[in-house]
């Protein structure tokens, strides 16, 4: 009897058994938050321990839903948020013959013959695939990432799964309403299922960071690559936790702070388009302490006027100004907010742009507590709350999402750098009129389709 693959479960009972995995676990949510609300004292954190194992064993995007609700304060109970953010995609990868059939299927029955070698083992697992270190008949080292079966049914399935949690934490966490947090995950997690999108994405990113010799991204090779498989130069690296194994010096974690400071802001203040995805597996550092970008699934391209208030936020913060404050989150596409909201909010804002405002060397965070943040989160939420409650805006979720992510690879670092002189050498001589002409360029040369919530 051969042994069967763990993926080769496809159709309906497949989805069956995937829902089995989280309804369960989800509806352990609404009992104990809802008992929570009724005066009882439930064990959270052992279910959300119970929740991380349910959903990080999942090849699925679901995690990523929770992984953006755990940067936005107060969007989830402290025990779900620590715990959910540190999600990770850990299922079991494919077998080698599920891998031969979906290759087939991507590139014809006679796909082995355009490659010298092709690993039968993954070197790499993502939510929607997993990568195969492989060999083109020319001789060219490449990456073959390939997306896991039945992937559009798993998305759909996670997406209605995350949507019936929010709403169980809307009715007893109203203060945040999640309706646009949900809308921006549907539009880029659907996104991120077509790999034709993504690689335009790459051409993009390539072309955005030409100048910066510091960082690396991966050509595509076309040839090979079709919706449900990219396959991309093979970059060499390693990734952060190895990098910081290695004992590195003060002035190499600088190197690698500096590099992924730029590989993420340079697009953003110069061209509105945002990388959303920060964690750690989606780069890994070279050998000169450069950077390779690795995954070009979540992108975000914002209007030049929500860039022009990221800007305006950071001025109205440096100046105490509260009429500018107002006016930028206006603009980020917060509506209906009072005064007393907006001033909840810039403490928020304080926490995030805090490193930006102090003109001198130092960590990104240099308060030791470690609950340092999490209180700030608490005060933040309960402030909304006597305050009315905030809709956060879909621009805002993976602005929010990347300063977070971002800022927690670079407290790991122990990076020491001036990030207000970083910051400003990238919004000097900012112009909305100059970033809409760059962007609609540099989208229109890489080829890049319209956002599927613009259509």
């Amino acid at each position: 009897m051969t042994k069967k693959d763990p993926l080769d479960e496809t159709g309906l009972f497949g989805e069956f058994k995937r829902l089995a995995r989280t309804s369960g676990t989800v509806g352990g949510i609404a009992t104990r938050l809802i008992g929570s609300k009724l005066g009882f004292s439930p064990d959270t954190s052992a279910h959300a321990n119970e929740l991380r194992l349910a959903l990080g064993g999942l090849k699925g995007p679901l995690m990523k839903g929770a992984q953006i609700l755990s940067t936005i304060p107060g969007a989830l109970p402290d025990a779900y948020a620590e715990q959910l953010a540190e999600l990770q995609a850990n299922a079991p990868p494919m077998g080698w013959s599920f891998v031969r059939r979906r290759m087939m299927s991507e590139l014809g029955p006679e796909w082995e013959r355009q490659f010298r070698h092709f690993s039968h083992e993954a070197s790499a697992a993502a939510s929607l695939g997993q990568v195969h270190r492989a060999t083109t008949m020319d001789g060219q080292d490449v990456a073959c990432k390939l997306q896991y079966p039945n992937m559009r049914a798993t998305v759909e399935s996670d997406l209605r799964q995350f949507k019936l949690a929010v709403g169980v934490l809307q009715r007893v966490l109203p203060a945040i309403k999640q309706d646009q947090v949900v809308k921006e995950l549907e539009a880029r997690l659907r996104e991120e299922l077509d790999y034709q999108r993504e690689a335009s994405h790459m051409r993009l990113y390539g072309d955005m960071l030409s100048d910066q010799k510091r960082v690396t991204v991966p050509k595509v090779v076309e040839t090979l690559s079709t919706g449900r498989l990219l396959t991309m130069e093979w970059v060499s690296g390693a990734g952060i936790k190895a990098f910081l194994e290695g004992n590195p010096s003060q002035a190499a974690r600088n190197d690698v702070a500096r590099a992924l400071f730029y590989a993420w802001y340079t697009p953003v203040y110069r061209y509105g388009i945002i990388h959303g995805d920060p964690h750690m597996g989606n780069f890994t550092v070279r050998p000169d302490h450069g950077l390779n970008l690795l995954d070009f699934g979540a992108i975000r391209i914002f209007p030049p006027h929500f860039v022009k208030a990221i800007i305006d936020l950071f001025s109205a913060l440096q100046a105490d100004d509260e009429d500018m404050a107002l006016a930028a989150y206006e603009n980020w596409g917060f509506t209906g907010l009072s005064r007393d909201t907006a001033r909840v909010l810039n403490e928020w804002a304080r926490f995030v742009y805090g490193p930006l405002m102090d003109d001198r060397e130092r960590l990104i965070q240099e308060d030791d507590d470690p609950n340092f943040g999490r209180d700030i989160a608490e005060r933040v939420y309960e402030g909304l709350k006597r305050t009315g409650g905030v809709r956060p805006s879909r621009e805002f979720v993976l602005v929010d999402r990347s300063a977070i992510g971002l800022g927690s690879v670079f407290v790991r670092l122990k990076a020491k750098l001036n990030w207000h002189r970083l910051f400003q050498e990238l919004i000097a001589h900012f112009d909305v009129d100059a970033l809409a002409s760059r962007q609609k360029e540099a989208l229109a040369r890489a080829e890049v389709p319209p956002p599927l919530s613009d259509l």
